[in-house]
């Protein structure tokens, strides 16, 4: 214990004794890895392709017209808008859409990807997400 206050003292942002678990350990680095690069949020409305997110009222249109989206998918589409032309993998789009500390199986993302798609394509916004084969999702107008 005076161990652990002397780190503390000295400035450590944690602390772990032995034995511990690597799951734990793994968890641990990824919070501090989150903290020391936060994602960039925004609360502007966002605008792609004719396509706008408003953060603040919670409000997706497509050229005008009201798009009606669950709260995973308004979550989903706004990480995208904010993060485009970059694959994501399912792991990656879990911890930064649902958080760390949720534990759902990797497949709910893509049940997610296949409900916002539907809720987009009337418009054809639907294609603004891809699935890159073997490695994840990416948001972009680009092909």
């Amino acid at each position: 214990e005076v161990d652990k206050l002397k780190g503390f003292e000295a400035g450590v942002d944690d602390f772990m004794t032995k034995p511990f678990s690597v799951k734990e350990l793994l968890a641990r680095i990824k919070a501090l890895l989150k903290r020391a690069n936060p994602l960039p949020t925004t609360d502007e409305v966002i605008t792609v392709a004719g396509l706008s997110v408003d953060p603040q009222s919670h409000r997706v249109t497509g050229d005008g017209n009201s798009i009606k989206l669950g709260p995973t998918e308004f979550r989903l589409l706004h990480f995208f808008m904010t993060h485009q032309d970059r694959v994501y993998s399912r792991g990656q789009l879990l911890d930064h859409v649902w958080g760390e500390t949720v534990y759902v199986e990797e497949r709910t993302v893509d049940v997610h990807i296949r409900r916002l798609r539907m809720a987009l394509e009337p418009w054809h916004y639907d294609t603004l997400i891809h699935t890159v084969r073997g490695a994840g999702y990416r948001f972009s107008e680009q092909d």
